[in-house]
């Protein structure tokens, strides 16, 4: 039977099956990019390593939410109950890791509670994520334009291929209208968009961006969350979300230890660059698959 042409996405996704008693990496992934994006680090690990991906958008609480002004009808807890459910579903009962790549790390290492002690990963490793602790929680309106227009000249950059680059200093109090033309003339310049882009198709652009990070926002805002129960690893991009953190808050939930790495890249980059692909491979990998050789620490 042929799939219903307007179902949404998928919530699992298996890009690399593990060989016999290989493992599986589990990746939490909070869409924006497309999921495709991690097949390089599916390229990256070890073989016989599995990778299965889930995708946050596939569930129509979270996913429609950014399409529809960014107010979800879930919670943080709600949303890691799911997944935990289905990792059960999808698990095989081998070894296995756990990651959370941006907002869908702090879905992981909620979802790392929702399970037995016996059943929890032996680590948690976060992309580039922000903890949800108060330090961070912030009201809509902190979120200003230049900054938002920063992070969605990056974001555009890796979804287009081609890297758009809008200085930070000019970006200082533009409004989104006059910001916007500058990240145009920027991904114009480098190929991104063609140089006849609508700025209206661009602007639509930014606001299903936006509409998706105030529904992170919105989500994290009212949440609690409990100290780890595993130790965490956490990655940050060479060009962060969030510059000058190199913990980004975990280190209050991070009880049991907490591992700091650096990875090249920008916050969205570092999922598809090779380089960052082997950074992040050697600390995901599964216990019983090949012994990985491991990077150095920041």
């Amino acid at each position: 039977m042929r799939p219903r042409r307007d179902a949404g996405p998928a919530l699992v996704h298996h890009l690399a099956r593990p060989a016999a008693g290989r493992g599986t990496v589990y990746l939490v992934h909070p869409g924006a990019l497309a999921v495709g994006v991690h097949r390089t680090l599916a390229d990256a690990l070890p073989d016989g390593a599995g990778l299965t991906v889930l995708d946050l958008s596939g569930l129509p609480a979270y996913g429609e939410a950014a399409l529809t002004g960014g107010r979800a009808g879930t919670t943080v807890e709600a949303l890691a109950e799911r997944l935990a459910d289905e990792h059960a579903r999808q698990h095989d009962g081998g070894p296995w890791t756990l990651a959370g790549w941006s907002f869908g790390g702090v879905v992981a290492q909620a979802m790392v509670e929702h399970q037995p002690p016996d059943l929890r990963p032996p680590r948690l490793v976060l992309l580039d994520s922000i903890a949800p602790t108060a330090e961070y929680q912030q009201p809509d309106d902190a979120l200003e334009p230049p900054l938002l227009l920063g992070w969605f000249a990056m974001y555009l950059g890796a979804k287009r291929g081609h890297p758009v680059d809008v200085a930070a200093e000019h970006l200082a109090g533009c409004d989104v209208a006059d910001g916007l033309r500058l990240v145009l003339d920027a991904a114009a310049a480098s190929g991104a968009l063609p140089a006849d882009t609508s700025p209206h198709g661009l602007r639509k652009l930014y606001d299903t961006y936006v509409d998706g990070l105030l529904r992170n926002n919105r989500l994290t805002a009212p949440y609690t969350p409990r100290p780890a129960g595993v130790p965490l690893v956490l990655v940050t991009a060479d060009r962060s979300l969030v510059p000058g953190d190199p913990t980004l808050g975990w280190g209050p939930l991070a009880p049991h230890g907490l591992e700091l790495r650096r990875s090249p890249g920008d916050h969205y980059t570092m999922l598809s660059r090779p380089d960052a692909a082997a950074v992040i491979a050697d600390l995901v990998g599964p216990a019983g698959a090949e012994e990985p050789v491991h990077a150095a620490k920041v």
